[in-house]
This record gives structure tokens, C-alpha cells and sequence, in this order.
């Protein structure tokens, strides 16, 4: 059969990288006496891993993940101990395939943010899995505002879709109480489920600042806790070693 036909089939049939390259591999294979099993196996090889390719592209366009803060300008020196030695198990994606959460917590400065960031990328990277980044305060604007518009199940079933969804800084402004009853509901919609990654300077014991109602607290944090990775970010503020660093340095 002509190269040509091939192409049109191929195209006919949603296989734009086996169109694209049926002709240079049916060259390859006559000029080194391919059979056609690996002729086959070497134009599906080549359509799967641009589709690997393009997925992971457009994974990384719906994360909201900040280009900066990746894995290889994470400073794992500086990482806690337990951190570093937990780094490993996190990016083979186990945990989110159990649905678990991730928490981490540590005051301002010590890298969470960049932490959960670079964390997220790889898992999107390596894995293909959805990864969904936003500042805690800018999700719960968008819940409030879809459930004054009778469209709160609309967005959660999008926000479904992500396998992990990170919550950059819960607890860094201060909400109002209807703001943190959409929280809850987003938080209890993906207990068991799917995995919430959680930034917060906060303590477990502090929470109530956040969902004002005990009770309320206390079911947030045994749902975010029941099935848990937690992590503490301590020590010193990087960008205060940064600073000292560039002090020492002059």
C-alpha cells in the first residue's frame, strides 16, 4: 500500500504522528528489512509517546502550577530531614492513587509553596496525572461566587477531574464564615476520593481561626487528617539564609 493512502488513513483515523511519519518509517523498513510487526509496533511507539507528550503539555496548561518553582531549583539541602527523605516515596504518585492528602505546614518563608509546586509539576510529568495549583483564598472565591450563581455541583464536578488539587497558604487571610462553609463543602466532596495538597502556617490547633465553628474544625481536620501524608517545614526562613548568604558573600 502507497505511503500516501497510509497518511490519509492514518488522519482519517486521529493518528496525526503515524500520518506524519508512515512515509519516512516505510523507508527505514524497506532499507533495513523491517517486517511489518515492526514496522506497526515502531509507528504506534512513535503515536504514543507524542501523545504522552502532548497530554503532559496540556496537563501543565490547566495546573495554574507557577513556571518557577520546579524540582531543579528546589533546594533539597535545605530541606527538613524527614522532608528529604519523604521527597522519593512522594514522587512516585503512590499517595494520590490511595487518595491520600498531603499537609504541610511551617511558618512563612521556609519553601512549602515551592515544595508542593515542584512536587505537583513531577507528578504531572512523570505520571501524567491532573494536577490543580491555586492560592487557597482564589478557590474560595470561586466556590462562593458559583454557589450564588446555583452552579456550586458544576464546579465541583470540575474540580473532580483533578487528581490532586493543591491549596497554596490556607489560613493566610482571614475568611468570613459562608467563604469557609464552601471550603468545607469542597474539602468533604474529595474525602476519600481524590487528594488535596495543603499549605498552611497554621496549626491544627489554630484552625478554628479559619472555620470559625469548632465543630466545623474539628470535621475539616479529621477529614484532611484521616488518610494523611503531614509534613513540617522548620528551621530557619530561606529568604532570610539567602540574605545572610549574600551579606557574607560582600
Amino acid at each position: 500500500m502507497p505511503a500516501d493512502t497510509l497518511e490519509m488513513m492514518f488522519r482519517e483515523f486521529h493518528l496525526p504522528t503515524m500520518a506524519a511519519r508512515c512515509a519516512e518509517m516505510m523507508e527505514s523498513a524497506e532499507s533495513q528489512n523491517w517486517g511489518y510487526r515492526r514496522l506497526l509496533v515502531e509507528l504506534c511507539e512513535a503515536e504514543a509517546a507524542d501523545r504522552r507528550e502532548r497530554k503532559r503539555e496540556r496537563l501543565l496548561r490547566e495546573s495554574g502550577l507557577p513556571k518557577g518553582k520546579t524540582l531543579g531549583n528546589l533546594e533539597e539541602a535545605q530541606l527538613p530531614d524527614k522532608v528529604r527523605r519523604q521527597l522519593p516515596t512522594l514522587l512516585e504518585g503512590g499517595f494520590i492513587e490511595r487518595a491520600e492528602n498531603l499537609l504541610v505546614f511551617g511558618l512563612p518563608g521556609r519553601g512549602k509553596s515551592h515544595f508542593l509546586a515542584a512536587l505537583g509539576r513531577e507528578l504531572v510529568l512523570r505520571h501524567g496525572m491532573a494536577v490543580c495549583f491555586t492560592p487557597t483564598f482564589k478557590l474560595v472565591q470561586q466556590l462562593l461566587v458559583a454557589k450564588k450563581e446555583l452552579r456550586l455541583d458544576g464546579l465541583l464536578r470540575k474540580l473532580d477531574r483533578f487528581d490532586a488539587v493543591i491549596l497554596d497558604d490556607l489560613g493566610y487571610t482571614q475568611q468570613s464564615r459562608e467563604e469557609m462553609e464552601v471550603l468545607f463543602t469542597f474539602l468533604a466532596e474529595r474525602y476519600e476520593r481524590r487528594t488535596v495538597m495543603v499549605s498552611s502556617n497554621l496549626v491544627f490547633s489554630k484552625w478554628d481561626q479559619i472555620f470559625k465553628d469548632p465543630m466545623t474544625t474539628m470535621a475539616a481536620v479529621d477529614r484532611l487528617v484521616h488518610h494523611a501524608i503531614i509534613l513540617e517545614f522548620n528551621g530557619e526562613s530561606l529568604r532570610t539564609g539567602k540574605e545572610r548568604t549574600k551579606k557574607n558573600g560582600t
